[in-house]
Order: structure tokens, then C-alpha cells, then sequence
């Protein structure tokens, strides 16, 4: 279990973009859109292998046939970092070894990219949506590898939670020092280096 991507969700793509750009002092990129869930993303490239979501429901599209995925029916407030996503080799044998909500796996597509992704019936994750989604990508193809170097590096993910200690045993197969857990109200925050100094989303 790998540390893939992390999602700032809002209630348009507008917002959750200009979220980022304004946080971070750097322009997102085009993405494009998820039939199945009918949202859609703009994209940032971090170092490490690692890329930055901003993505929102697509008011352009029919309305998916299921809960979307972050939980993104129920969003409401401001723009914010709202999931963190980590890749597996094998997703359903990851899943076998999580508890109950992790999610279903769900076969996708975008453009030429082509991946899994566990996603809960009801959209939202365990731990008040907190528990990394889990991604298994298909071939060789690779959203950060796609997009050009915005010169920002993730220092630190913390992860807070009323049961914080649980979420991390529920979580042991991630070995990622940036991400750390705390005991708090829910709620994501990252740290960046970015081109303007260290900065926080």
C-alpha cells in the first residue's frame, strides 16, 4: 500500500481549483470526467510520483446510477482536502484484509488511463470518511507521470481522528513517514514545498 494522490473536493471544479491554486501558489492542469460517478478533476503533479485532485460533481452530466465516490453527494462548506487515496498490486486481495466499508472495487476509465477503485456502496468511507481509498492502476500509465513538474512536494499528511490509534492499526500495511495520524476531530491538512515556501492545505 502506496501513498497515490490526494482529493480536494468543493461544491463546483471551479472552487476546488482555485483552492488549490490559491493555497499552494501554483496553476492545476485539465483532467477531464468519470462517466460512472459523473464528476469531473483538474490535476497537479508533486514530486515522489505523487498528484494533487481538485474534483467536484459535473453538473454537465446524467446522474450516476449509484452514490458517488468522497462522498461527494453529501458535500457541503468551503473548498477543502476531504480523501487520500493509496495504491495496491492487487485490490481485492487489499480489501480482504481491511475492515467492512472499505468499498467494492469498481472498474474506470479516463481517456487512456484505466484503474480500480474500492468505493462504498453509500460513497462514503469508514473513520467519517477518512480511510484511505484504495486504487489499483492498469499497465504502465500513470496520472503523475502525465503532467509536468509543478515544483511542489508533499512534507506531511496528518490524518485526525476521535480514533486515530484504530485508523493507523486499521491502516499498518501503509509505511509512508509523511503520513501521520493525531487524535482530533476529523479532518485532513497537508504540507507542502512548494516554489513559494512551505504551504498548507
Amino acid at each position: 500500500m502506496e501513498l497515490d494522490h490526494l482529493a480536494v473536493s468543493a461544491n463546483t471544479l471551479e472552487e476546488a481549483a482555485q483552492a488549490v491554486e490559491s493555497a499552494l501558489g501554483v496553476a492545476m492542469r485539465p483532467g477531464g470526467r468519470h462517466d460512472v460517478f459523473a464528476t469531473h478533476n483538474r490535476l497537479l503533479g508533486l514530486a515522489d510520483g505523487l498528484y494533487l485532485e481538485a474534483i467536484a460533481i459535473d453538473p454537465d452530466a446524467p446522474a450516476p446510477k449509484r452514490p458517488r465516490w468522497f462522498d461527494l453527494d453529501r458535500f457541503s462548506g468551503p473548498a477543502r482536502l476531504t480523501n487520500w487515496i493509496c495504491r495496491v498490486d492487487d485490490l481485492s486481495a487489499a480489501l480482504s484484509g481491511l475492515e467492512e466499508g472499505a468499498g467494492a472495487p469498481v472498474a474506470l476509465r479516463r481517456g487512456d488511463l484505466r484503474w480500480s477503485m474500492a468505493v462504498p456502496k453509500d460513497g462514503r468511507l469508514p473513520f467519517d470518511n477518512l480511510f484511505t481509498a484504495l486504487i489499483q492502476w492498469q499497465g504502465t500509465l500513470h496520472p503523475a507521470a502525465m503532467l509536468p513538474p509543478s515544483g511542489c512536494a508533499l512534507r506531511r499528511l496528518v490524518v485526525a481522528h476521535p480514533r486515530a490509534g484504530a485508523l493507523r492499526k486499521a491502516l499498518a500495511g501503509l509505511a509512508d513517514a509523511r503520513v501521520v495520524f493525531e487524535t482530533g476531530a476529523p479532518a485532513l491538512m497537508a504540507e507542502f514545498d512548494t516554489p513559494h515556501g512551505a504551504r498548507v492545505l
